[in-house]
């Protein structure tokens, strides 16, 4: 194999190290090399290891769809080469002489942030996840399809122990995408309608139905009615029939959009009842139009959310333990990651992929 090596700025000295932290040098990683390429295995340089990190040996990594938009550079962000994977589990394996609160052979998460500045006004309000200088696992940074990853202690989430540990990786990034605006904006008594029923979607109708809501699933994918109703919506809707989302007007106290898509969006705004609230998590490049009048008169919202902080991560980690929320995973070996990415990109996974380091 080639060795590479993909730099990391760091100010730490070798002579600043405790010599108690025995950490890699190096480790074996899937690279991609430019975009729309396949991934090959590569031994990669790890670079210094900071006074606040900790290493992590990659027991799972879930892989999401933001991993092939990122592959693709459809956002026009990715850097070259590129270790991608941002639902990571492991084992901590190395804790810098700076970092708190966990341990060596502590099983902890890593999700699509592995670092952020701990010193602005987000990060010391505790919303780290809108740092201006917030680190993306998988862009500028090496990720979790790998068999060791380092983090910024304080982005490697400590797993309860009743979690599926093989399980839990997508939701640390799907699941957080999900729950957030649950968390935000919603109450047992509101009525939800999750729009997509695919790898993110599907989580949320999950979290929503145990939260106690009433759950509408929209699906442009009929085969997927009799499912959605099993991960607990109490009515299923096609996306496709404008005339059929028409009769729900006035229904919708929060409509979560997980696809990327263009959809009848003001029949779906329609919708939302008085005070209502349309947020998105679906990364759809298309504007979404937006009539004045339909937000004005019903007092109505629009927003979006990414992931979430550290402290909401936990809490959605402990919620899914406490209610044993999962997502529903297909597995693949860590060395058939090329056909993992090709069957996700299919739109046949059903509905998250997540690969065992096989190392």
């Amino acid at each position: 194999m080639n060795t590479i090596k993909i730099s990391k700025e760091d100010s730490m000295s070798q002579a600043d190290r405790s010599p108690q932290i025995r950490s890699q040098t190096s480790c074996k990683a899937w690279v991609a090399k430019s975009a729309k390429q396949p991934m090959a295995l590569e031994t990669i340089d790890l670079g210094p290891f900071g006074a606040e990190d900790v290493e992590i040996a990659v027991e799972h990594c879930g892989l999401c769809h933001s991993d092939i938009s990122v592959l693709n550079n459809d956002w026009g962000i990715s850097q070259y080469p590129a270790v991608l994977g941002h639902e990571v589990i492991g084992r901590v394996t190395a804790v810098g002489p700076n970092a708190r609160g966990l341990e060596v052979g502590q099983r902890v998460g890593v999700g699509w942030n592995s670092g952020s500045c701990m010193h602005c006004h987000q990060c010391m309000s505790g919303s780290h996840h809108l740092c201006p200088q917030a680190q993306a696992t998988i862009v500028g940074h090496r990720g979790g399809f790998a068999s060791h990853i380092r983090s910024h202690w304080a982005w490697a989430i400590p797993l309860p122990e009743k979690l599926n540990f093989a399980e839990a990786g997508p939701l640390l990034c799907g699941g957080i995408t999900v729950f957030a605006p649950l968390a935000m904006y919603a109450k047992p008594t509101s009525r939800v309608g999750v729009i997509g029923i695919g790898g993110l979607g599907h989580m949320a109708v999950k979290f929503a139905h145990v939260y106690g809501c009433d759950v509408t699933a929209f699906t442009s994918n009929e085969s997927k009615f009799d499912e959605a109703r099993g991960f607990g919506a109490h009515h299923v809707v096609s996306s496709k029939v404008s005339a059929a989302i028409k009769t729900l007007g006035g229904s919708f106290d929060l409509l979560i959009s997980t696809v990327n898509v263009r959809l009848d969006w003001d029949a779906l705004i329609g919708t939302l009842a008085p005070g209502g609230r349309l947020h998105v998590v679906g990364a759809v490049l298309d504007p979404i139009p937006v009539a004045a009048f339909s937000l004005i008169l019903q007092q109505r919202n629009v927003s979006g959310s990414p992931t979430g902080s550290p402290m909401a991560i936990d809490t959605m980690l402990e919620f899914a333990a406490r209610h044993n929320i999962a997502p529903q995973t297909e597995h693949f070996p860590m060395s058939k990651i090329n056909e993992a990415f090709g069957r996700l990109a299919s739109g046949k996974a059903r509905y998250r992929i997540v690969l065992d380091a096989d190392f």
